[in-house]
């Protein structure tokens, strides 16, 4: 089977694939000062009962952490062939940015998976540390996009700045007009988030023409996509997606 891992700056996602088929998967937190025998140690408790991986795809946005995977992955799963995403790696996206290099593996995996599945153009947001728009062509390139705070950052700055105000609970308030300040928190975070992201893949489909989705993605999708009026479809899966596919384009 093939064990799929998203390494993002707050949690690491991984999936254990049967074929096409997402049997499991798992969402912890991410922990830069780990070692690469505590992330071994970790990984086979999860993968304890499941059937033995016989392949990895890795793509990680934390240098820090990715160097420590390398060595677990070198020492632990020395046998099972390896593609980690990064500059180098085939996966049939063309990158048309300023500088491709810069471009986080997660968004290459994010648009080959995006494309594959819903075809283009269309545009992922990524609701995680931070909120991304991607916006992939018709042929499946990776055009840009829009980088933006991610909510939990955003509310987290807002709690260390202002005396009266404090971390809250992110879910709908009872209306968008709050009465008391946890409500007031919650109506600003939800709404506010969901209209930025309508607001700027409104600008996006302006200026590109029409597309065929919007997917949303990320561990905070689900929060705020019942509140967006311009995403079509959540799909919790689509990195671990996207690293089955740069797996399979790289097994020649």
């Amino acid at each position: 089977m093939l064990l799929a891992i998203d390494v993002g700056n707050t949690n690491t996602v991984l999936g254990m694939f049967d074929g096409e088929d997402l049997r499991y998967s798992w969402r912890i937190k991410t922990d830069a000062r780990q070692t690469a025998d505590e992330m071994a140690l970790m990984f086979r408790g999860l993968l304890e009962g499941s059937a033995p991986v016989t392949a990895i795809a890795l793509c990680s946005t934390v240098p820090a952490v990715l160097r420590e995977m390398r060595g677990m992955l070198s020492r632990y799963f020395a046998d099972v062939p390896t593609v980690i995403v990064e500059p180098g790696t085939k996966t049939g996206v063309p990158v048309l940015t300023d500088n491709p290099k810069e471009v986080g593996a997660d968004r290459i995996v994010n648009t080959i998976a995006a494309h594959h599945l819903y075809g283009g153009p269309c545009i992922v947001v990524d609701f995680g540390t931070s909120t991304n728009l991607d916006v992939v062509s018709a042929k499946g390139e990776f055009l840009g996009g829009a980088l933006a705070p991610g909510i939990e950052i955003s509310l987290d700055a807002l709690a260390s700045r202002a005396a009266q105000l404090r971390k809250v609970e992110l879910v709908a308030p009872r209306s968008v007009i709050g009465k008391n300040t946890v409500e007031a928190l919650q109506s600003g975070a939800l709404y506010g988030f969901a209209g930025q992201v309508d607001g700027l893949v409104d600008r996006i489909v302006e200026e590109l023409g029409d597309v065929t989705a919007v997917i949303a993605t990320g561990g905070l999708a689900p929060i705020v996509v019942p509140e967006s009026q311009t995403i079509t479809h959540h799909d919790p899966e689509l990195t671990l997606t996207g690293l089955r596919l740069v797996y399979e384009k790289n097994q020649d």
